[in-house]
């Protein structure tokens, strides 16, 4: 559950808290904690009590725009979004260690989408393998970093941002990490993963199922929780060398101050390779995708994973910020709404309350509106 979900921006987006909060750390940790935490496993346990369905927890706004929206999520989490950012921050995170700066950001891009490519065209045991192995020294690795930083003798500085405001931007720092759209999608993956072990035959075994499937959520939710707080204590105590450190530099320049250049080298490769495996998850369920729902089956899986690739390899070419800045304002719109259609959801499942179009459309739209007031009035 935990190495699902850990991807690029849950490495660089709580070091950014940190970074810019420093002595309000807190008050944005606990926003972040919010909206990257508790609402994306919320939306992961309403989509277990939708039995992992997506097409049906979407359709309850309508069929045609449960399937846009859908189709919306999975290419943000998919090929323009997600798999090219977690390339571009592998990318950033190993050229801080060669002395002449590493292969270029394309060379780069082309070489890990064929080795995605190797990985997706014939999936296997390897990538399990690689990820029973690569998440537990992951995990130490990280914890090291907070543990050694944490004992650091550092103070914060004083952040210019107020309480609230403080809790507002860790709120809004969450929609970054993207967790809850990919919740919609990775349920299934988990109830099947449970299913294999233990196969449901009566209502009371569905029951059992769903309680195992949440408790696995709340583990994982506290994995992500520690490691956020972490994190952004760690940044904020080190915030006044983070000046000029870019967002995707962060982990590698925390990682070389707080354990030195060769611990914070090995570090830095655990997190490029965590990041490269969840972009070949993410790649196997995008192409599949393609495949079957938007092609009906019309694309191959091979020819669904090569446009796959292929727009992964563009967008990545934009480097982590570039991709930063065109994700940020398309999250803004819609996270806030996919946030009530999972409330809604929720209180369908549990209390069968059934409104739900009038509310999610309507904050859609003012939404859009607030997000777009400051351009529509820089015209006028």
């Amino acid at each position: 559950m935990f190495s699902m979900f850990f991807g690029a921006g849950n490495v660089v987006f709580p070091l950014a808290l940190g970074q810019i909060a420093q002595d309000k750390t807190i008050f944005a940790i606990i926003g972040l904690l919010f909206s990257a935490v508790a609402v994306p496993f919320l939306g992961l346990i309403t989509m277990i009590l939708f039995d992992g369905n997506y097409r049906a927890f979407f359709s309850r706004i309508g069929e045609m725009p449960g399937f846009i929206v859908s189709c919306i999520i999975m290419g943000l989490i998919g090929p323009f979004g997600a798999i090219p950012r977690c390339i571009s921050l592998s990318h950033s995170t190993l050229s801080m260690f060669l002395n002449d700066g590493g292969i270029s950001l394309p060379l780069f891009s082309l070489l890990s989408c064929v080795i995605i490519f190797l990985f997706t065209f014939r999936p296997g045991r390897i990538l399990d393998l690689l990820g029973y192995v690569l998440t537990p020294f992951l995990l130490l690795s990280l914890g090291i970093i907070i543990i050694k930083g944490m004992m650091s003798t550092k103070t914060m500085h004083s952040s210019t941002l107020g309480d609230i405001n403080s809790f507002l931007f860790g709120f809004k720092e969450g929609y970054q990490t993207m967790d809850l759209l990919g919740a919609f999608f990775f349920s299934s993956v988990v109830l099947l993963g449970l299913k294999n072990d233990f196969e449901p035959k009566s209502k009371s075994d569905f029951k059992r199922l769903t309680l195992l499937a949440i408790k696995a959520s709340l583990v994982g939710a506290f994995l992500l929780a520690i490691i956020y707080i972490g994190f952004s204590f760690v940044a904020a105590y080190y915030s006044d060398s983070l000046t000029l450190v870019s967002q995707d530099k962060l982990i590698g320049a925390i990682a070389l101050q707080v354990l030195g250049p060769y611990a914070g080298i090995t570090t830095s490769v655990a997190v490029a390779l965590a990041c490269l495996t969840t972009a070949i998850a993410l790649t196997n369920v995008f192409a599949e995708f393609l495949h079957k729902d938007i092609s009906k089956k019309k694309l191959s899986y091979f020819t669904s994973l090569l446009i796959t690739l292929a727009v992964t390899f563009i967008v990545s070419t934009l480097d982590f910020n570039g991709i930063v800045k065109f994700l940020s304002p398309i999250l803004q719109v819609f996270y806030p709404s996919l946030i009530l259609l999972t409330l809604l959801n929720l209180l369908y499942k549990l209390y069968g309350i059934t409104l739900v179009k009038g509310p999610v459309l309507a904050l859609f739209l003012l939404t859009l509106i607030f997000e777009m007031y400051p351009f529509i009035s820089s015209i006028f």
